[in-house]
């Protein structure tokens, strides 16, 4: 067991060969309001392999979706970046300017946002969407445009008759591999999600992954994937890092977190979702709500929520622990105790 961001920071399987094509470390962001600098992320340090697919989970507010757009240097106002780095493919981005940034985006990472509908041109078709993105990123000819675009559209499981399509025309999983497709028309080494199936059924939601999945695989591609669904993560993702009020809670092979979570967090987020084999088991929930980020409360954040708090959780900063390969925010997991003891 040993503490710190060091070296237990590495990817997983995947990036252990050639290094890690995504290395963020101590990263902050906070949003200021007339209440105060709220405090969205906090000190965030993880690495992504070449070809890992790695969940992000956490409740409403947790940052997960402010680290996204950390990671793609797409912060905005009232959002600051108070610090760290994120090197990708040995750059750092957050040295970069608006249009050294421009030439990373969609070439080498893409961002596939939470809602298609919003995220596509209404009065655009899906071609003009296509065209507009490939020409913005220096491909001039035409047919070579036409081509990928009926290549990447066939990809994501869309006949190429739909780039005459306007977005409302699409349904809302059509939607969403639109957006998919245009996310791959570059082949980036790294597709960042932002919750793309929230809006989907269930059916859409697993017939999507499944397609996520296989592209991955056959394109080689690393993504950061955020949702809710945790029956999402654990079919689909490589590693899985839990989120509470802008901190890791727990972060290490997915298979480790579902089968022996080592915070109380982690425990009660996969208590409070329902199986759907196996005899019948009562949610229970977790108590409480995430507290304020604007004051956060002393020691570990989770404290007040937890079901094995003691005295001394509520005393100082908590450390992060690497027990077992995996990582953990909590004092228990210091003194090598898992979650459910």
């Amino acid at each position: 067991m040993r503490t710190g961001q060091t070296e237990r920071l590495g990817a997983g399987p995947a990036g252990t060969a050639v290094g890690p094509a995504l290395e963020v470390r101590d990263v902050s962001v906070s949003y200021l309001t007339k209440r105060g600098e709220v405090r969205a992320v906090e000190d965030v340090s993880f690495d992504l392999g070449r070809g890992e697919f790695l969940g992000i989970v956490g409740e409403s507010g947790c940052g997960k979706s402010t680290l996204l757009f950390a990671i793609a240097q797409l912060l905005s106002a009232p959002a600051v970046l108070n610090g760290g780095s994120v090197v990708f493919q040995g750059v750092n981005l957050v040295d970069l300017s608006d249009e050294q940034l421009a030439s990373f985006r969609w070439k080498k990472l893409s961002l596939v946002m939470q809602s298609a509908m919003n995220a596509l041109n209404p009065v655009k078709t899906i071609a003009a969407q296509f065209y507009d993105t490939m020409r913005a990123h220096g491909v001039r000819s035409k047919a070579e445009i036409t081509e990928r675009s009926v290549e990447v559209l066939r990809m994501v499981g869309i006949d190429p008759v739909h780039l005459r399509s306007y977005p409302h025309q699409l349904s809302g999983g059509m939607r969403q591999r639109s957006m998919i497709a245009m996310a791959l028309l570059f082949t980036p080494d790294l597709v960042i999600m932002d919750e793309p199936t929230s809006a989907l059924d269930v059916v859409a939601q697993r017939s999507l992954m499944v397609q996520i999945k296989e592209l991955q695989q056959r394109l080689g591609f690393a993504i950061i994937f955020v949702t809710h669904d945790m029956s999402l993560v654990s079919h689909f993702s490589d590693r899985l890092m839990v989120m509470y009020a802008g901190q890791i809670a727990e972060l290490g092979a997915t298979r480790s977190v579902f089968d022996a979570p080592r915070h109380p967090y982690s425990a009660g987020l996969l208590e409070a979702f329902p199986s759907i084999r196996g005899p019948k088991v009562p949610l229970t929930g977790i108590p409480g709500s995430p507290p304020d980020l604007a004051r956060p409360p002393e020691g570990c954040r989770f404290a007040p929520r937890c079901p094995q708090v003691q005295d001394r959780c509520t005393q100082g900063q908590v450390p992060i622990y690497y027990v077992e390969d995996v990582l953990v925010r909590c004092l228990r997991a210091g003194n090598g105790v898992g979650s459910g003891d």
